[in-house]
């Protein structure tokens, strides 16, 4: 059956990038590898959860276990990931956004569907959303590199509530709750502090993921600059804070107008391998975002399929891009698939050097983590 071969290979991709972003991590050190494979590796495990429970059927310990992995985890720590590969841009502006809309919509999610149990849960972390927003602005105001800890601190802080909270809660029997019609878990059984931990960490992991390799590959890509901005912290605060607010807008122009250009320069082979791998990992975020939400709301019915899909185009973004995979090996062994790999284009190298005001005073590079 379709409901327990396909999480089960979705399970075993995942498990196996996982194995092979630690292998990379232990390598290199870079920290962005080490967080994404703990986060495929929570991909891994919810997807296995409900190969399992489709199989042999569904226990208390299976859901909970699928919950914490897969509902709230994973997208968390994928998006934790990204930030720490743009530590050193002017990314961490995002980043704040993302937890300030994560704050608002949880709160928001509370208000339209009365989730009980939930006490005061939504305006405390509509208040840790906000402070932690600030702070992530203000370490990025002020160039510090420090400010993914500060993200980190949010993501880590989130999963250990997570656990002591559902370690903490009595499910009533049978332990666990499945769709009628397509027999997918859901979450209507748990109680709202546990319930809305899932929007807080999904839309900042989410967004923060999306928004991060699209803002990669713009930084990567060779450059048309249709509109100006400047995110420079020296500008007078009218001056930054106007600049702050057409950026948006300014990326998404320039992003669209440089299109072109970075389609030549992938034809002549000049283009920067991230510019394409992050745009197949922001698809691949999309498909388990549209995914997760769709089953958020009761329709289970494409959520299996998305999960598979995300978790091919995630691996195949990250397998093209030499930053992460420098080279392709069976994990924890010598047995090379593919030698080492260097960037031989030069687009990117134009890319970063056309937007000098979009990134901080280092670009973002091999040591961004």
């Amino acid at each position: 059956m379709a409901t327990t071969w396909l999480p089960a290979a979705t399970s075993a991709l995942a498990l196996v990038f996982s194995l092979a972003l630690f292998d990379q991590w232990r390598e290199r050190r870079q920290t962005f590898q080490l967080v994404w494979a703990v986060g495929m590796l929570f991909y891994g495990v919810a997807s296995g959860c409900e190969a399992i429970g489709a199989a042999s059927g569904w226990s208390e310990t299976l859901y909970r276990t699928w919950y914490l992995t897969g509902a709230i985890w994973t997208a968390g720590w994928l998006g934790l990931g990204t930030a720490f590969l743009l530590g050193r841009t002017r990314f961490g502006y995002t980043f704040a956004l993302c937890l300030l809309l994560a704050g608002v919509f949880t709160l928001l999610t509370q208000r339209k569907f009365e989730y009980p149990g939930s006490g005061t849960a939504p305006i405390l972390y509509l208040v840790g959303a906000v402070i932690l927003a600030a702070a992530v602005a203000i370490e990025t105001y002020f160039q510090n590199e420090r400010w993914p800890r500060l993200a980190a601190g949010a993501v880590v802080g989130a999963t250990v509530l997570s656990l002591v909270l559902m370690l903490t809660v009595t499910l009533p029997a049978p332990g666990f709750v499945l769709d009628p019609n397509t027999g997918a878990p859901t979450g209507e059984i748990l109680p709202g502090s546990i319930r809305l931990l899932t929007p807080f960490l999904n839309i900042t992991g989410g967004f923060a993921l999306i928004l991060g390799a699209l803002f990669s590959a713009y930084v990567f890509m060779p450059k048309r600059r249709v509109l100006a901005y400047s995110l420079d912290p020296n500008a007078s605060g009218d001056q930054f804070l106007f600049n702050l607010l057409i950026s948006p807008v300014a990326i998404v122009v320039n992003f669209v107008a440089s299109l072109p250009g970075a389609v030549r320069a992938l034809l002549s082979g000049k283009l920067h391998s991230r510019v394409p791998a992050t745009i197949l990992i922001a698809i691949g975020g999309l498909l388990a975002s549209g995914g997760d939400a769709l089953n958020r709301f009761g329709v289970t019915n494409y959520f299996q399929i998305g999960k598979f899909l995300s978790v091919l185009f995630l691996l195949a973004g990250f397998l093209i891009s030499i930053e992460t995979f420098r080279e392709i090996r069976i994990p924890f062994t010598a047995v090379r698939l593919r030698g080492r790999r260097t960037e031989h284009g030069i687009a990117g190298t134009e890319g970063r050097s056309a937007e000098p005001t979009a990134t901080a005073s280092a670009p973002p590079g091999a040591n961004a983590g």
